[in-house]
């Protein structure tokens, strides 16, 4: 039975990736630092399976993870552990460089300590993924995609501390030799996405009858990637990617802000239609951009569907349909999380 170490694993992408590898067989070490979007409900199902271990504590304890992979032996480390609101970068970006810097820095110097002990197949088998962002790359034009050969150009808090994660990530592997992978995903959504991202807080804020926000013209445009088509590439990755390889994961659905607003409107027309029997585009409300918003994301995933044969297997219509029944019929679970200081308010203003 393999053994992983997840950091992060309460967290929207990190629990579903958990979720799917219990369901897989695996054995899960699951670290989180139970901020804000760390929520154990998440994880609910796994509250009596021998398979899965939680510990909450954080990766910049060096003597915590240390303790865990001499406890634990792991097969392999996912890190997902991350800020990752470019909003929330903008008021605060020290948090972000701390967690996303320096705490990696910390984890990986754990992880080829581990590594360098390890003998045999263990050592050859050992991984150390590390789950990064689009964001990395800066903004498109009108054409082109990003590749895994596009030059970083970072223009939030967030992105540019993700970039340095990521190139400590590279310089682990090429000035120690710790077997690294990275993967760069586009724009994820899905089941327990904390409502401060915009497809579950254009839902919730729907449900309510009040404004949906839409920054700017609203024509910004991502690529739009469902939760478990990512968290099955990061699967695939860890099984099969080439040491040392970053691989881009996208979803093949680009679609501007504006547009993704008006599906989630239309689909909640048909499941809860508003008590006046207006339509919900009528609560679209364009406000002030945010600053530095990055027009355009697309993610070339050739690499990753030519080496190791994944492709998404969600379209972005058969995707949101999914997660707004979903986010429908689980409304304790979302008013949990708004039990906490977040309140669907602006941030980065």
């Amino acid at each position: 039975m393999r053994t992983l170490l997840v950091t992060g694993g309460a967290g929207f992408i990190g629990a579903n990736f958990v979720l799917r590898m219990v369901a897989d067989g695996a054995r899960i070490v699951n670290l989180d630092k139970l901020t804000y979007a760390g929520n154990r409900d998440t994880l609910a199902s796994l509250s009596n399976n021998v398979r899965h271990i939680f510990v909450h504590g954080d990766i910049s304890h060096r003597d915590l993870v240390d303790t865990l992979l001499r406890e634990h032996r792991p097969d392999a480390i996912v890190n997902f552990a991350a800020e990752s609101h470019v909003d929330r970068s903008i008021d605060g970006p020290s948090v972000f460089v701390q967690t996303n810097v320096v705490s990696t820095l910390v984890l990986l110097e754990s992880a080829r300590d581990y590594w360098r002990e390890l003998e045999g197949k263990a050592r050859d088998d050992f991984r150390f993924v590390h789950v990064s962002t689009d964001e990395v790359y800066g903004s498109l034009g009108a054409e082109g995609m990003f590749t895994e050969m596009t030059p970083y150009a970072p223009n939030s808090p967030y992105s540019a501390s993700k970039a340095a994660s990521d190139h400590l990530v590279r310089a682990f592997h090429h000035t120690y030799g710790l077997p690294t992978l990275t993967t760069h995903c586009s724009n994820n959504y899905g089941p327990y996405q904390f409502p401060e991202k915009l497809i579950p807080l254009v839902i919730q804020k729907a449900l309510a009858g009040k404004p949906l926000p839409v920054y700017g013209d609203g024509m910004n445009i991502r690529d739009w990637l469902f939760v478990g088509d990512h968290c099955a590439a990061i699967h695939r990755v860890l099984e099969a990617g080439r040491i040392g390889e970053t691989y881009n994961v996208g979803g093949n659905a680009e679609r501007t802000n504006i547009v993704v607003v008006r599906t989630i409107c239309k689909l909640l027309d048909d499941l809860r239609p508003l008590a006046d029997d207006r339509e919900h585009e009528s609560l679209i409300t364009h406000v002030k951009d945010r600053p530095g918003h990055d027009r355009r994301y697309a993610i070339d995933a050739g690499k990753l569907q030519r080496e190791l044969g994944w492709q998404p297997s969600q379209t972005f219509e058969t995707g949101i349909a999914q997660t707004v029944d979903w986010y429908l019929s689980h409304q304790p679970w979302v008013q949990r999380v708004l039990d906490g200081s977040y309140r669907m308010e602006r941030l980065g203003v």
